[in-house]
């Protein structure tokens, strides 16, 4: 009964993930971080790494589409990669800390959380995106890009979320992107760095593996059909869904 509770929780966290770029990591983490009980360094490495099918089957989705840019996308990725490294190996000494995992969590959350709802509350678009060089391209030098991802995927490392949660709103705030195609940019960037770090966490033990696995399986599921609902909703329904979830958490 849990497994089968497992695979409905990736569905939907793979439709949410496709749908917002997160990798529905973000309804992973509190199910069975506390509908299970899991130890919180458990609940980040097992996130982690049901993430990675997640966001490879959603990226593969928003290529299609057009969603993604794909210079960003690897900018952001391979340096990503490095400050998932580093994020992995400060894991390693706070691994035993839960409160502070938890603590670490839901400041990271908090700021994103409350933007995205206040971008999303209004009646009208927001001018944030206008006078854009092309809906197809974001804005930004590739040091600047770097930059991000080598934080953001620090932070992943620490963390276990992917990735998606920062730089949704980094690309929209930071560089002005629009919003799908921040969407769809977001789960092309954090492939690299949800399997990267998730490879340490195996390392670690601190991965459930056989958890992760049907997590994984109904997140490619719902992933794909997530990356097909973006053409259907506007930019502030995506935020105010954005900034509600991440509220949750």
């Amino acid at each position: 009964m849990a497994y089968l509770i497992y695979l409905i929780t990736g569905i939907l966290a793979g439709i949410m993930g496709g749908l917002l770029g997160t990798g529905g990591c973000a309804l992973m983490m509190p199910v069975i971080r506390f509908g299970f009980n899991f130890d919180p360094a458990i609940a980040v490495g097992t996130t982690l790494t049901a993430v990675v099918f997640t966001a490879a089957s959603g990226a593969i989705q928003h290529i299609k589409m057009g969603n993604v840019e794909g210079e960003t996308a690897k900018i952001t990725g391979y340096s990503g990669v490095l400050g998932v490294i580093i994020g992995s190996i400060v894991f390693n000494y706070v691994k035993n800390y839960g409160d502070l995992i938890d603590l670490i969590i839901g400041i990271a959350f908090i700021i994103v959380s409350l933007r995205m709802l206040y971008e999303g509350l209004q009646r009208r678009p927001s001018n944030i995106h206008q006078n854009l060089p092309s809906a197809q391209e974001i804005p930004g030098s590739p040091t600047q890009k770097s930059i991000l991802g080598s934080i953001i995927g620090f932070l992943t490392g620490i963390i276990g979320l992917g990735g998606g949660y920062a730089l949704v709103p980094s690309y929209l705030y930071l560089f002005k992107a629009p919003m799908k195609l921040a969407i769809g940019t977001s789960m092309a960037s954090f492939i690299w760095m949800a399997l990267v770090g998730s490879i340490f966490k195996l390392v670690a033990h601190t991965v459930n593996i056989p958890v992760a696995v049907v997590l994984g399986i109904g997140a490619v599921i719902g992933a794909i059909y997530g990356a097909k609902l973006v053409a259907r909703f506007s930019s502030t329904t995506l935020k105010l869904l954005f900034g509600l979830l991440f509220l949750y958490v």
